[in-house]
């Protein structure tokens, strides 16, 4: 570990926030998660998780037990203050930055000289330029400068996370990391703190560059995914085999076409790229088409179930599957979780659920007549077998009970 940092402050305990604090703490930092929420505040100080990540509850358990994990409700002085909150877009697909600013009106009465902010959120361009402003407004005793080759009391930076749900733990480790300063030794000194748990190379540069790295990393996905959930659209029309077709072309040694699905989810790819297209609409052409055609995705599921029920009297129809991707408990962004709220509402019959990595519905849900229930007892009554989330134990279904039911397998799985 180093020195220099021997307290530091992870704002938000999510899914990134909460891997991030664990790791630092079993590098030997003493670790403050600050968090809203008072069930996840007690729920950690017990030692245990509320998110499903591979490896983390261990993590958790073992600083925790060490006292070099606490979280707390209420701001307490460190040397590194972490930010790791929301940044969701809003219904006009603007982003929103309410909650870093939040999170910085937190931390702020108990910054002091030489502490550095670093912003792990994904962010706007020009997220880091906002923070400097605020701060400078909220700690006027602080010297604050908004010159790019000043020295300030708070050195200002931008890091992108950059993991993958299911295998964050070891990502956080392996991967490299963008370190965007507003000045160059804010990067430096974020670098340090870095260089202590990543193995993977660290690539220095300026705030605004880091935070247009990681909007663009999202938006080439979406761009490569949109290609794919396009190519569905058109192969349904003319009756042909997408999955086959994606084999057939992937054989050219320079094409890799991704694989289609019912949308696009997660906190990350689903939203980013309206971040770019915000920042110049008129030039974020092909990104904000990607982003249509993966936001209607879902749409055109809906309808191919419609269709599918109105040839029975009282369907059954089993939605299998409400995370954003297989094996892990995220709703975020969910396109499955957009399809069932859909299909609730076009009341085209009875509709089962079946999420492994969930014990409830979430709240869109409640109050509605959709039954979470078992992947056994939905195969059995189903007439319609709608599968969202190639889940492991979907993949491991016995074709023979798929006889006699409508099947829309949105993930080619069953093939």
């Amino acid at each position: 570990m180093d020195t220099r940092f021997n307290t530091i402050c992870v704002v938000g305990l999510g899914y990134i926030g909460l891997p991030t604090a664990a790791t630092l703490a079993s590098r030997g930092y003493d670790v403050i998660g600050l968090e809203a929420s008072k069930k996840v505040v007690d729920t950690i100080n017990e030692g245990r998780v509320h998110i499903v990540e591979p490896d983390l509850d261990v993590l958790v358990k073992g600083a925790v037990n060490a006292g070099k994990l606490r979280a707390v409700i209420e701001a307490e002085p460190a040397d590194a203050f972490i930010v790791s909150v929301p940044t969701p877009i809003n219904g006009d697909k603007t982003p929103d930055v309410s909650y870093i600013q939040e999170a910085i009106k937190t931390i702020a009465p108990v910054l002091t000289k030489d502490n550095l902010i670093i912003i792990e959120s994904t962010s706007p361009i020009g997220t880091v330029e906002q923070v400097v402003s605020l701060v400078a407004e909220l700690r006027s005793d602080l010297k604050i400068s908004k010159s790019r080759t000043e020295r300030s009391d708070i050195y200002f930076v931008h890091c992108p996370e950059r993991v993958l749900p299911g295998k964050i733990i070891r990502e956080l480790v392996d991967n490299d990391r963008i370190i965007g300063g507003y000045t160059p030794e804010g990067a430096q000194r974020a670098a340090e703190l870095y260089r202590s748990f990543v193995s993977g190379e660290l690539l220095l540069t300026d705030d605004k560059t880091a935070e247009m790295t990681k909007l663009v990393e999202n938006a080439y996905r979406d761009v490569n995914i949109a290609f794919a959930n396009e190519l569905s659209l058109l192969c349904d029309y003319l009756d042909i085999n997408v999955w086959s077709l994606i084999e057939f072309a992937n054989r050219h040694p320079r094409v890799k076409i991704l694989q289609p699905g019912p949308g696009v989810g997660g906190h990350c790819i689903a939203v980013d790229p309206w971040f770019i297209v915000a920042a110049a609409p008129e030039r974020a052409k092909l990104i904000a088409t990607a982003r249509n055609v993966n936001d209607s995705k879902p749409d055109y599921v809906v309808s191919k179930v419609v269709a599918a029920a109105d040839k029975f009297k009282n369907p059954v129809v089993a939605c299998l599957g409400l995370s954003f991707k297989a094996d892990i408990d995220d709703l975020r962004e969910s396109p499955a979780l957009r399809i069932v709220e859909r299909l609730e509402k076009e009341a085209c019959g009875t509709i089962l659920v079946v999420e492994p990595f969930i014990e409830k519905l979430p709240d869109s849900l409640q109050n509605t007549s959709i039954r979470l229930t078992t992947l056994e007892e939905s195969l059995t009554k189903a007439d319609i077998i709608v599968l969202l989330v190639d889940h492991k134990q979907f993949r491991l279904v016995d074709r023979e009970k798929l006889q006699q039911k409508i099947v829309i397998d949105t993930r080619g799985i069953w093939r």
